[in-house]
């Protein structure tokens, strides 16, 4: 469906609210499967080459993640929104150490995640640079 202008705002602003409680309930209080009934659709689309398509390719690989390392934690540093898309930019943390992380979200009508993209990058012990991934 097309968003109409005059509620594009107020559906961008519940879409990143939901994204970031979403991400929040999977990887900081580690509960999928309260982060699967409240926040997937029904058909969920994944682009993460690690992880199968729909419902039960996301929690067995985000439960199965999460259990190999409990230290898994998640610092949601910003948000952009545009239509039905939510970008994450994130900083996590795992036992493997610091990544910088874009997650993209794609949003039903009804605010729910129905589809997924993700790009990783370990954050370097140097740069070239004096800013950071953040």
């Amino acid at each position: 469906a097309t968003i109409q202008p005059a509620h594009a705002g107020e559906i961008e602003d519940r879409n990143t609210a939901n994204a970031v409680a979403f991400y929040e309930m999977v990887f900081n209080e580690k509960d999928v499967d309260g982060a699967i009934t409240k926040y997937i659709g029904e058909k969920y689309i994944q682009h993460n080459p690690f992880a199968a398509d729909g419902i039960e390719g996301f929690r067995s690989a985000i439960s199965g993640w999460l259990a190999s390392d409990p230290s898994i934690h998640a610092d949601i540093v910003r948000t952009v929104a545009e239509d039905d898309l939510v970008v994450l930019h994130v900083r996590s943390t795992s036992a493997q150490g610091e990544s910088a992380v874009m997650d993209i979200f794609r949003f039903d009508d009804n605010g729910k995640v129905v589809e997924h993209w993700d790009v990783v990058q370990p954050v370097p012990a140097t740069s070239a640079n004096d800013n950071t991934m953040f």
